[in-house]
């Protein structure tokens, strides 16, 4: 890879991703709403001139409206509309160059199961029931005019990404750090995760292996459940987790949010990127965490 475009490159997994590429000798192009030196203008909603990109080995989309606020209708349209719209858009100018990237590498989301209890899911799995379900079928059906022209589309479904500058973990930890850290609900929902680190390398990893498409879950082997993972977290904070937040609680607080997100039960395994070669440097949440916040 010689020259990569890519899309939200300033978020959570776009700053991990970049400077990944920049150290194996990738020329980064990054689209952006705004001109400026490295960025080429894009329209997620519409059109716009990708000539600039002529000649790109791969393109990787991580754009997409945060969807960790209470869920109002504006919101969830703007969740939809970032999504499906913006891989549409992309779609459209990249299929006009004379010469379109040979890969196309896509963010998702395991929120395509749905709640699904402890089955254990993999990429074959059915899609569940519910608005993340739908945005997330949309989301990557958005990408077949791709497929069909021949390009090499990988959906990478992430889990929970862990991080300390943002996403869900940055959100727990000062609660945590206080001492009022504990499970939510019954605290026995599954929980996906991924290190920050390995899923950037899951991106690297998807561009350039060559036989590698379709849809891959990007989680670590070992999912645990809630009740499981707050403890382990305030161990490692050394602080208590033992203030349980009610189901109810949440419901009031988060709304639909809550059912799809904080209480829903989701056990996956990675198995297509495991089948690859890929090789997780945090498989353990423990040492993830402990590796994560120093």
């Amino acid at each position: 890879m010689k020259k990569v475009a890519i899309t939200g490159a300033s978020g959570l997994l776009g700053q991990a991703i970049t400077p990944a590429l920049r150290a194996r000798g990738c020329e980064v192009v990054t689209l952006s709403r705004t001109a400026g030196p490295g960025r080429v203008p894009w329209n997620p909603e519409g059109s716009w001139d990708a000539t600039p990109l002529e000649g790109c080995d791969g393109v990787i989309h991580l754009a997409g409206e945060n969807i960790g606020q209470r869920w109002t209708p504006e919101k969830k349209e703007r969740i939809r509309a970032s999504r499906v719209d913006g891989t549409a858009s992309l779609c459209k100018a990249l299929l006009s160059l004379a010469s379109p990237p040979p890969v196309f590498v896509s963010a998702s989301a395991i929120g395509l199961y749905g709640n699904r209890g402890d089955e254990l899911l993999s990429e074959d799995s059915a899609r569940g029931k519910g608005f993340l379900s739908d945005v997330v079928s949309a989301w990557e059906e958005a990408a077949q005019p791709f497929r069909d022209a021949g390009t090499r589309v990988v959906s990478l479904r992430l889990g929970m990404v862990l991080a300390e500058e943002g996403g869900a973990l940055a959100k727990m930890l000062t609660p945590f750090r206080l001492g009022a850290g504990g499970p939510i609900g019954s605290g026995k929902q599954y929980m996906s995760w991924v290190a920050r680190e390995d899923a950037a390398r899951a991106f690297v990893f998807a561009l350039e292996q060559q036989g590698l498409q379709g849809a891959c879950n990007v989680v670590a082997p070992q999912p645990v459940r809630n009740a499981e993972f707050t403890k382990i977290l305030g161990r490692v904070l050394g602080r208590p987790a033992l203030l349980r937040a009610p189901a109810s609680a949440v419901r009031v607080m988060f709304g639909e949010m809550a059912d799809e997100l904080l209480l829903s039960s989701t056990r996956v395994e990675p198995g297509r990127l495991l089948e690859a070669g890929f090789t997780f440097q945090y498989p353990d949440l423990e040492k993830a965490l402990r590796a994560i916040l120093g």
